[in-house]
């Protein structure tokens, strides 16, 4: 008899290494992922640090055919407070018979410890199914692959802000500075991912109106058929 998949929740940032995780995740036949873990800004209505709409968010949820785990934060959420609540969340996960959560992170040793960490004894395994292929490789694999997400965040100090809003392809990828991770895994930018082999339809969006806040340039995506309401 087939030993029955063991089923995974997926920390789902809305960006495209999340995206790429859930493709790759997919390709493992001893795996089944249940459902994407977001973390939301209460106050907003937008995933956290990606500043995505909850819309667009549900959006994706529905094109990848999966539950999607909402954990709503304060506006400021304090780190007790955001440990507290994504605890709450990994116990659900145990009682519902979840026996991994994966994220999307790609090389960054403090995070990954930090997770670890906070799953240790739960029951919880953590996954890492995109840690450590080189990122210049990764990110011309994703577009390759068929994935197409644009840029919703830029840190400034970082990358210069008329970054904000492009589409992550090729041209993109050619025309970073040198210096700048290819998948902003440094903080530089973050995505939206609204196409490729992990949704069974694209999510229709259009570029907003472009902001400044709290020190990050915020590219605004709109839901297609929101845009002339919008």
């Amino acid at each position: 008899m087939p030993s029955v998949p063991r089923k995974v929740l997926l920390s789902w940032s809305s960006g495209k290494d999340s995206a790429w995780a859930l493709h790759a995740l997919r390709g493992d036949p001893s795996l089944e992922v249940v459902g994407l873990l977001t973390t939301v800004n209460e106050q907003y209505e937008r995933v956290a640090m990606h500043a995505v709409r909850e819309t667009l968010l549900e959006a994706q949820a529905a094109a990848a055919g999966l539950a999607l785990w909402k954990v709503p934060l304060p506006n400021p959420c304090p780190n007790e407070v955001y440990e507290r609540l994504m605890g709450q969340t990994v116990e659900r996960a145990v009682a519902e018979g979840i026996g991994a959560m994966a994220f999307g992170d790609l090389f960054l040793e403090d995070i990954r410890s930090y997770r670890e960490k906070q799953l240790d004894g739960t029951g919880i395994e953590p996954l890492f199914p995109i840690w450590g292929i080189p990122t210049h490789e990764l990110a011309r694999r994703m577009v390759a692959g068929g994935l197409r997400a644009r840029i919703t965040c830029v840190d400034p100090r970082a990358l210069d802000a008329s970054f904000a809003g492009r589409a992550f392809d090729e041209a993109l990828l050619a025309e970073l500075p040198p210096q700048i991770d290819r998948c902003g895994e440094n903080g530089e930018f973050h995505t939206f991912a609204y196409d490729g082999p992990m949704f069974s339809r694209p999510i229709a969006v259009t570029p907003g109106e472009v902001v400044e806040r709290d020190g990050f340039v915020y590219a605004d995506l709109l839901p297609a058929a929101a845009e002339s309401a919008a």
